[in-house]
């Protein structure tokens, strides 16, 4: 059972929002300033985890943390490792039985490609019937797998991925009429038995032609350069980012995301439906997922192209770095007293030293937040465009931000902070939600199109995604020490 921090009284507005919000000098509760605060806690690179004294309800930031123990090796400096000790409590067992299921579970899914594993399938429970595209591998899906895969020392399933869907990048991608452009990753692919008795296989990929919806993948490329760094750092061999067919996949794939537009925002353009959140759900423009992936998977790539590598090239992935950083600290980063600011803005400024760059209405501001947002911690909204601030939490780009170091240290221990202070709303019983608050009523049916899939508290509507549980305690684990391993 997860074991929900008590609540904090939250903030009560009254009709005079304003003044309330300006004076917050009372506004830190006693049970606040009890709590030992999260940078009190040392970091340390060298660190021991103990996996079975983790409980469930051990997710929380603090208690997470108070579970790394430091372990120095006399005469051999520090290292930081995840080990497994005899289990001491009664539920060791009964956790080792879940862990086991896992694996067996994970293992049936594995889809073998001319006799060699080449992903995971979406879903193994065909209850429901016809499976539609579950029974494929999903880019995106496929990386929480592929993490544990190269935790498990299993590395080739994650290598054939990486390469068979290099492969898949090549092929010529058409819509109707409308040809795609060479960088797009496919979202899935299956293996299509071309004739049974001689036993020919080939790979079929969707590249939105066929999804539901027709929605384009736009996020399918970042992944796959996140976990090629992933793989490099996790087996030591540079051979498979070093090979022509890698190289130039990630060169597709950052051309036809650094090409140039119309825009005046160094953040990725993406439609609505074009990312994890694949249906309509409000996220069209400059969600914080795709800017967090992209930042991190601009990083990655710089540590893998070759040092021969086109010197412009590489040159405006760096430059694209710094202006994303910008961009997203200055305008997308919210907390207690950024709201307060963004509450007495200014409209209709028209000057290059404006503070209201892109006129945001205060009366914009939804009531929620206002009880939402607690005196200690932040995060970064979901979006930001003309006259628009989307304040909804989305977990998933917040942890990776954390993890790709695009959060500062302090905006990093501010995010855990937000969820250890809204713990009951952002995961109470669950293991995480992917977002908050969960739309509903006429709201729910102009914005979704009265998707039932999409109901409030389901799916990507503030549903439970264990998954990007997964993301969240890597993220409470970098906290502890600094650096980050995907690129040190």
């Amino acid at each position: 059972m997860v074991l929900c921090a008590e609540p904090p009284s939250k903030l009560k507005i009254p009709e005079s929002k304003i003044t309330e919000l300006a004076d917050d000098a009372n506004h830190d509760s006693p049970k606040l300033e009890r709590r030992t605060r999260m940078h009190h806690i040392e970091r340390h690179r060298s660190c021991v985890v103990t996996l079975s004294d983790m409980e469930l309800n051990d997710l929380q930031p603090r208690r997470l943390l108070q579970t790394l123990e430091v372990s120095k090796s006399p005469g051999a400096g520090s290292q930081c490792s995840l080990h497994e000790e005899t289990p001491t409590d009664a539920n060791a067992s009964h956790r080792r039985a879940i862990a086991d299921a896992a694996w067996e579970a994970l293992k049936r899914s594995i889809v073998y490609f001319r006799g060699q594993p080449i992903g995971t399938v979406a879903a193994i429970d065909k209850s429901q019937g016809a499976a539609l595209n579950y029974d494929q591998v999903f880019m995106r899906d496929f990386i929480p797998s592929a993490l544990a895969f190269l935790m498990k020392g299993e590395h080739l399933i994650v290598k054939n991925f990486l390469v068979e869907t290099a492969h898949l990048q090549s092929r010529e991608k058409m819509v109707d009429l409308f040809k795609l452009g060479q960088g797009v990753m496919p979202a899935s692919f299956k293996v299509h038995h071309c004739n049974p008795n001689l036993k020919t296989e080939s790979l079929l990929a969707d590249f939105g032609e066929t999804a539901i919806g027709r929605v384009a993948p736009v996020d399918s490329g970042l992944w796959w350069i996140i976990l090629l760094r992933a793989y490099t750092r996790l087996t030591g061999d540079n051979s498979l980012a070093e090979s022509p067919n890698c190289q130039r996949a990630m060169h597709l794939i950052l051309r036809l995301c650094l090409s140039e537009g119309c825009d005046t925002s160094p953040a990725l353009l993406c439609a609505d439906g074009c990312s994890m959140i694949d249906r309509r759900m409000g996220i069209y423009g400059y969600p914080i997922e795709i800017q967090a992936l992209f930042f991190m998977a601009m990083r990655c790539a710089l540590s893998m192209l070759k040092q021969d590598s086109d010197a412009d090239f590489v040159n405006h992935i760096t430059k694209r770095i710094q202006a994303l950083s910008y961009h997203l600290h200055s305008y997308y980063w919210l907390d207690f007293q950024r709201l307060n600011d963004i509450y007495r803005y200014k409209t209709e400024e028209y000057s290059q030293t404006a503070l209201n760059k892109f006129n945001v209405i205060p009366e914009s501001i939804p009531d929620w937040i206002f009880d939402f947002m607690p005196s200690r911690g932040g995060y970064f909204i979901g979006n930001v465009s003309p006259a628009r601030m989307d304040f909804r939490w989305f977990c998933l780009g917040n942890f990776i931000a954390i993890l790709s170091s695009l959060a500062t240290g302090e905006q990093a221990e501010a995010i855990l902070d937000l969820v250890e202070e809204r713990w009951e709303e952002l995961i109470g019983e669950m293991p995480l939600k992917i977002c908050y608050p969960a739309m509903e009523n006429q709201e729910w049916q102009i914005v979704t199109g009265c998707d039932p899939k999409n109901t409030r508290w389901s799916y990507h509507n503030g549903g439970s995604w264990p998954g990007h549980a997964c993301i969240f305690c890597l993220s409470c684990l970098l906290i502890c020490y600094s650096g980050c391993w995907w690129w040190s």
